[in-house]
Order: structure tokens, then C-alpha cells, then sequence
């Protein structure tokens, strides 16, 4: 039960801060804080005249609800943060995918292309070869009718 408890907590601290609620909740709690700076800094200004130990209690004290304030931010921070880290590792795996998987792609086509140039090459040897054999054959039948045409003059 206590479990169930948690997951429900939780599940609504996501759905807090995923819809901004807590954000706009932490902006809030910060005016607030700011508007309680600006009155305790109205109220230094009216004691000014009062000694000094009261003054620098004052300040002490908002010293502290700074602090305070900067703690709970960063507690903040800390469980959003906490809250992404299995979505970033979720992301991170699902890019390392694709990126493996065009990789492999594009060995492929990098094979299919050399498989294509290899057979381009040959083609090329071929009808080389039989270019050269036709002029080889060609040069052949100039050099057998020049002797009969002589002859026949």
C-alpha cells in the first residue's frame, strides 16, 4: 500500500512538473520571497535610525530565508533532475541505435557501391578486350589484302 502510495506521489510530482505547475508554484514561492526582501528592505530603511544590532539582525535574517530559498531550488533541480535521468538514458539508447543502424546502412550501400564500381570495371575490361581484338583482327585483314591488291596490279 505504502508503495502504491509512493508511485502515486510520484506520478503526480511528474505530472506537476511536467505540466509547469510546479515551476509556476516555485516562481510564485520566489515573488513572494522577493516581495517579503522588498517590505523587509523598506522596514531597514524606516529603522536606519535604530542601532546597529537590530539591523544586523535584520540582515541575518534575510540572509537565511535567502538561503532557505536557494536550498529548496536546488532540491528542486535535484528531483527533476533525478526524475529525466531515466529519459535521457532512455534517449541516449534509442539514438545509439539509430546511429548504429545507419551505420549499417551505409556499409551497405559502401559495399553495394564497390560491388557496383567492381562490376563496372570488369564491363569495361571486357569491351576493351574485345575492342582491342577487333582491331587486332581488323589490322589482321589490312595485312592480308595490301599483298593481294599488289598483285593483282
Amino acid at each position: 500500500m505504502d508503495k502504491l502510495l509512493e508511485f502515486g506521489r510520484r506520478a503526480m510530482f511528474y505530472v506537476r512538473v511536467l505540466s509547469g505547475y510546479e515551476e509556476r508554484r516555485i516562481r510564485s514561492y520566489r515573488l513572494q520571497l522577493q516581495r517579503r526582501l522588498q517590505e523587509a528592505e523598506a522596514k531597514k530603511a524606516a529603522i536606519r535610525k535604530i542601532p546597529e544590532q537590530i539591523i544586523l539582525s535584520e540582515v541575518r535574517r534575510m540572509v537565511e530565508e535567502m538561503q532557505a530559498l536557494n536550498k529548496k531550488l536546488e532540491e528542486t533541480e535535484a528531483a527533476i533532475e533525478e526524475y529525466f535521468k531515466p529519459l535521457d538514458k532512455e534517449a541516449e539508447i534509442i539514438i545509439k541505435q539509430q546511429l548504429e543502424g545507419e551505420e549499417k546502412s551505409m556499409r551497405q550501400m559502401i559495399k553495394t557501391m564497390q560491388t557496383q564500381a567492381l562490376l563496372e570495371q570488369a564491363e569495361a575490361e571486357r569491351n576493351a578486350s574485345l575492342k582491342n581484338a577487333g582491331e587486332n583482327q581488323h589490322l589482321q585483314e589490312k595485312e592480308a589484302s595490301p599483298p593481294a591488291q599488289t598483285e593483282g596490279r
